[in-house]
């Protein structure tokens, strides 16, 4: 009986990271959601979800949006309602881009930058960017749709020297 797994529903992915030194430009981590339909699972987003949008439908929205990373623990929050998203849509990739306005910087400048991805008060994932010390963007979790099973999700952490508009078109590229 596969259609009584009900899967993930309602998830909310947060980003923390601590402001830049005093007299250094601002840092901006944003998170970035990707959604592609069954078509084209691992090829252009259908649309993408960033500061300042949200989903046509409203089933993905960034609610909180920190351009310094001032403020108490997890600063920036995107909240995606999985079961309320079309039947076409398949994928759902959530990564994060650092902006690179005042300058070059990775991961490895960016002191206590971590994600969580969260169901309700459960943890499904959190990871810092260690692994990525050298990346400007990177992947955290991947929500996928198979028939009447639900989403699942699993971890999908690649690191990218890609800019916000880079990483756009990176983000739902096949793994290997």
């Amino acid at each position: 009986m596969s259609g009584l797994n009900k899967g993930v529903g309602k998830i909310e992915v947060t980003l923390r990271w601590d402001p830049a030194r005093a007299g250094a430009p601002a840092h901006d981590l944003d998170l970035v959601a990707g959604v592609f339909t069954a078509d084209d699972p691992y090829g252009t987003p259908d649309y993408l979800v960033h500061f300042g949008s949200r989903s046509p439908d409203g089933t993905i929205t960034l609610h909180r949006d920190s351009r310094t990373g001032q403020g108490f623990g997890y600063d920036e929050a995107m909240t995606l309602e999985l079961e309320r998203l079309a039947p076409r849509y398949t994928r759902v990739v959530v990564g994060v881009a650092i902006q690179q306005g005042g300058g070059r910087l990775t991961f490895a400048d960016i002191t206590n930058a971590a994600v969580r991805v969260r169901e309700g008060y459960t943890d499904l994932l959190a990871h810092d960017f260690t692994e990525f010390a050298e990346a400007r963007s990177a992947t955290v979790v991947e929500f996928t749709r198979e028939g009447t099973d639900g989403w699942s999700y699993r971890s999908l952490r690649q690191g990218f020297d890609a800019d916000p508009r880079e990483f756009a078109a990176l983000l739902g590229a096949a793994r290997a």
